[in-house]
């Protein structure tokens, strides 16, 4: 039996998404923005919900691409708002056309969002040696400067507690607990 993190538990979706992707560190701004988006989405639920609705996000936020995000009309709002495939929350929606605007000014003053969102960590990850799932901070100081920045910049849905997760999804930090084979398995 392979020694993993407890959190996946036995749903097949949770566990592939734990041992391909979590803590992985992510360079690539689309798949930067798409976690963007789908941790903005968890805000209130759980991952689990979010993990299982990726496709349908995918396919509803035009593959992820900010750009198109950005333009999304009133037309493409309601049909998002109609859309059973996807967490239809007014305010979330709203925030990940307007996040998209944000993320594409982030790009333009920084050449990447990359360089923006790992310059809070010095582009180094953050590795932490949790022993338990209790030992897993909610969010840090890093967080706390991230969304306090992102929020200056316009951001909505990026508190600290999103963005530390964030940070532990695209691999800024590596929260894998003590003892689970795939950690730093990079």
């Amino acid at each position: 039996m392979i020694n993993r993190c407890p959190w996946p538990g036995s749903d097949p979706l949770m566990i592939k998404y734990h041992d391909t992707e979590w803590g992985k560190p992510l360079h690539d701004d689309r798949r930067l923005f798409e976690f963007l988006i789908l941790e903005s989405f968890q805000a209130g639920l759980s991952w689990r919900t979010v993990l299982h609705k990726r496709e349908n996000f995918r396919k509803a936020f035009s593959n992820f691409d900010a750009k198109k995000v950005s333009k999304f009309d009133r037309k493409k709002f309601n049909s998002l708002m109609k859309n059973a495939g996807i967490i239809r929350n007014r305010l979330k929606i709203q925030a990940a056309i307007n996040n998209a605007k944000c993320f594409l000014q982030i790009q333009q003053e920084f050449g990447s969002f990359d360089k923006y969102v790992w310059s809070f960590t010095g582009r180094k990850i953050i590795i932490n040696k949790p022993k338990t799932l209790k030992d897993l901070p909610a969010k840090t100081k890093i967080s706390d400067a991230m969304s306090e920045d992102m929020g200056k910049r316009g951001f909505k849905f990026r508190g600290s507690t999103i963005c530390y997760a964030f940070m532990q999804a695209v691999g800024m930090v590596d929260d894998h607990l003590v003892g689970c084979q795939w950690k730093n398995t990079k």
